[in-house]
């Protein structure tokens, strides 16, 4: 993947994207916290991908942004589809290119005639941003392929200083229909609980066939904890990371920030 250097000339959704590069790709660490928990979700997502299909497959990325899932997966071996509402981040991605099979369909991911097309689909920090989530897993779920993956990434709503609503205990979601699809934490809606990603799988015709949880409060900087994560070294925050996610799953599920879930679809799937 290319280094770009930022130009006056850029788009302002190009210059907003470039500082979450600078963490997340090149390497930048003035906010560690983040740039640790995304490379956390990075290497959790990309396992999942190369564990269930081999280079070639077929690989949609959605509300893809920069691409940096993207460019990483086609660099894999894979073919790799971009997709964001955000037409004029094609060109960004396309300086950071430098390798593998991209192509790039902009817009509406579901008015695209994309059904059945995909041996993967990645949606991820994408459904915490989604007033139904129920009914956009389930339109993401008729994208894939019969005997295809979803692999979904979303903060973990049972994470001990989570503060946001629970999905399920939301009478009238559509009350959080004008501030979908906002960036950022910000724009969080719901953070899903474990048992609601069952039950919403379910609900699309999909398997949770893993979960992952990862990232402890130490290695994102919460509780004040952004000045010690400064002073300690990398490996010893790994190890620490380590350590958390071999704890029981009643203590991983309240002290990880992230999970990452593998869903699969089996059969076809009614309207």
């Amino acid at each position: 993947m290319k280094k770009v250097q930022p130009q006056d000339s850029w788009r302002e959704s190009w210059k907003y994207s470039y500082p979450y590069d600078l963490l997340e790709i090149y390497g930048e660490m003035s906010y560690r916290g983040y740039a640790y928990a995304y490379a956390n979700r990075r290497q959790h997502t990309l396992e999942l991908v190369q564990k269930i299909a081999r280079p070639g497959a077929k690989v949609l990325d959605v509300a893809a942004g920069q691409g940096n899932f993207t460019l990483s997966l086609a660099e894999l071996g894979y073919e790799v589809t971009w997709n964001d509402l955000r037409e004029e981040l094609v060109d960004y991605v396309k300086l950071k290119w430098e390798r593998g099979v991209i192509h790039y369909a902009p817009g509406d991911i579901f008015s695209l005639g994309f059904e059945g097309c995909f041996d993967v689909i990645l949606i991820t920090e994408i459904i915490e941003h989604v007033a139904h989530p129920d009914d956009f897993l389930y339109k993401i779920a008729q994208l894939v392929k019969v005997g295809g993956y979803i692999v979904m990434s979303t903060p973990n709503g049972e994470y001990f200083q989570n503060r946001l609503p629970k999905y399920s205990d939301c009478p009238d979601p559509s009350q959080f229909e004008e501030i979908q699809f906002q960036p950022n934490a910000d724009g969080h809606i719901f953070l899903l609980h474990l048992d609601e990603v069952e039950l919403l799988a379910k609900k699309a015709g999909l398997t949770v066939v893993e979960t992952r949880l990862f990232t402890n409060t130490l290695t994102n900087g919460h509780l004040k904890l952004g000045t010690v994560l400064k002073l300690v070294p990398r490996n010893w925050v790994d190890a620490c990371e380590s350590f958390t996610r071999s704890l029981p799953f009643s203590w991983r599920k309240k002290i990880h920030t992230g999970m990452v879930c593998l869903l699969s679809r089996s059969s076809d799937i009614t309207s």
